[in-house]
């Protein structure tokens, strides 16, 4: 077939195809058609079969599965920050039940927290000066004001002094003393107590060795809570330190005045005075412990020579009212500040 033949046919074949591309340009452009690659992107499920949906599940997969690795690793740090916890609490629990056995001092350090002068002895026991709220609930109460001050006192006040009279001891010579124990039902509570700064230290220790031992105390309150009633705070085996007032009976200044006395379980360890001539009692205090002054007798909350109370206030050196010979006061320890 000569060449010219062949011209002939293809020439209507291109004209053809030429028709067939402009055609297929003109609907696209005015029906807003796709092209092939178009539609299967957009319909992959129709265009590929089963195969993209498989993908896409796939990916799904892999995907939940990422995030459930990246839960349990949270649940794993939550879970190893919780036996932190746990262990913790637990060591704290056992640090709280076992005897310790400090030396005086020992254990002492400066909090970095709260008042700057506050001084931590264990986690629940610290002691520092008295701040201007303890100074507002003692004034005119346990710790004394003039009779002048006392009138232009918008609050009751129960101890006053003459005006000219200046207290045997200065705010500055008190701290405040905070301290956990373990009252009559076993339960742990939260006491506080004013004393002489310069056995603040020796009651941290102390109370804090009771603590660890479970020694029941039922009560320590500030005596102003009874406005600085000793019998009341006594009747009601309250466990106190500082009260500015005098020897009960006498016109002495206690060593309670000057914040170096403290009264433990006082209505289980009455203040027993004697006759002189030994016939028997004269003044037993509080009213209804007398049934408690028999020391030969077994009862709770007894102090004697081998309580765990008296031990502990002996070797700190302070003297026990159940040894004097006048009279008897087993609730009472005092020291003597140099």
């Amino acid at each position: 077939m000569d060449n010219k033949y062949i011209r002939q046919l293809l020439k209507p074949l291109f004209t053809i195809m030429a028709i067939i591309i402009v055609c297929s340009f003109l609907v696209r452009i005015l029906m807003d058609s796709e092209t092939l690659s178009d539609y299967a992107a957009k319909n992959p499920e129709l265009a590929y079969g089963d195969s993209a949906s498989h993908i896409d599940e796939d990916k799904e997969a892999e995907q939940k599965e990422s995030e459930m690795g990246t839960n349990n690793t949270d649940n794993e740090g939550l879970n190893s920050k919780e036996n932190v916890a746990n262990n913790n609490a637990a060591q704290d629990s056992t640090n709280d039940t076992e005897i310790q056995d400090s030396s005086p001092g020992e254990n002492i350090t400066e909090a970095s927290s709260s008042s700057p002068d506050r001084i931590v002895y264990k986690e629940g026991f610290y002691y520092e000066p008295l701040n201007e709220d303890i100074k507002a609930r003692i004034t005119g109460i346990s710790y004394p004001v003039s009779e002048s001050e006392a009138s232009a006192m918008e609050i009751p006040v129960f101890n006053t002094l003459e005006d000219d009279a200046v207290p045997a001891i200065s705010y500055e010579d008190l701290s405040y003393l905070s301290v956990l124990y373990y009252d009559f039902n076993r339960e742990v509570q939260s006491g506080e107590l004013i004393c002489n700064k310069g056995i603040a230290s020796d009651l941290a220790e102390i109370f804090y060795e009771l603590y660890m031992n479970e020694y029941q105390i039922e009560k320590i309150r500030l005596i102003d809570e009874y406005d600085a009633d000793d019998t009341a705070s006594i009747t009601d085996n309250n466990t106190s330190c500082f009260n500015y007032r005098v020897v009960d009976g006498t016109t002495t200044l206690s060593k309670h005045a000057l914040g170096c006395a403290i009264d433990i379980n006082p209505f289980y360890n009455p203040y027993v005075v004697y006759n002189k001539d030994g016939s028997g009692e004269t003044y037993i205090s509080p009213p209804g412990s007398e049934i408690y002054v028999d020391r030969s007798k077994d009862f709770p909350y007894k102090i004697d020579e081998n309580d765990l109370c008296y031990k502990l206030f002996k070797a700190h050196g302070f003297t026990w009212g159940g040894v004097w010979n006048s009279c008897k006061d087993y609730q009472h320890f005092q020291k003597v500040i140099d």
